[in-house]
């Protein structure tokens, strides 16, 4: 694949991304993201013929970015300690609750569409399987006595938190928490978590 076709493919997952966070999976259209990514009409069909087609894409760029995100504060934190760790992460999860926050929103809007959608569950599993993979490796590396079972559920506790502070009830009246903060509370769930 050429890196431009790998560009506009990219940008029409971006755009997409941002649609639905904006506008809910009802904005969600071919047209809507050709006009949002500035492309020609009948672009995006180009490159996701169906609708379906079209979120996959979504929640493969999510994958990515997610990875990319990972990559990323595992290279600026060096060798993992649960100390380093516990600040890496809540400075993840503090940029997911600021910054990254639409492309949160989109993926919580995104998963709950698979529940209803069979033919959409395959692509929203890869990219589960793909974090849990990477949380079972730096809990390996951490000593997590079983890091398998140690990577669900702080999965499933990082998406509770985002979830609770963008989306659940209290999410409007409560500011996103700083990083120290949530440095404490992370470091609270690596100490379970790595308990013999």
């Amino acid at each position: 694949m050429s890196a431009s076709l790998s560009d506009r493919r990219d940008l029409i997952a971006d755009t997409a991304i941002a649609t639905v966070a904006a506008a809910g999976l009802r904005g969600l259209t071919h047209r809507a993201v050709d006009t949002a990514a500035g492309l020609p009409a009948g672009s995006t069909s180009y490159y996701f013929r169906t609708r379906s087609a079209l979120i996959s894409a979504c929640y493969l760029r999510l994958a990515a970015l997610t990875v990319a995100d990972v990559d990323r504060w595992e290279t600026e934190h060096g060798t993992p300690g649960p100390d380093s760790v516990a600040e890496a992460l809540a400075t993840l999860l503090h940029h997911w609750l600021t910054g990254g926050r639409n492309r949160q929103l989109a993926r919580f809007e995104l998963s709950l569409e698979a529940t209803r959608r069979p033919e959409l569950r395959t692509d929203l599993e890869t990219a589960g399987r793909a974090a849990r993979s990477r949380a079972a490796a730096l809990l390996t590396s951490l000593g997590a006595p079983d890091p398998v079972q140690a990577a669900d559920l702080l999965v499933s506790w990082t998406d509770g938190l985002l979830y609770d502070r963008l989306a659940g009830a209290p999410a409007a009246s409560r500011p996103a928490p700083d990083p120290g903060e949530l440095t404490l509370v992370v470091r609270k769930m690596l100490d379970a978590l790595l308990a013999p």
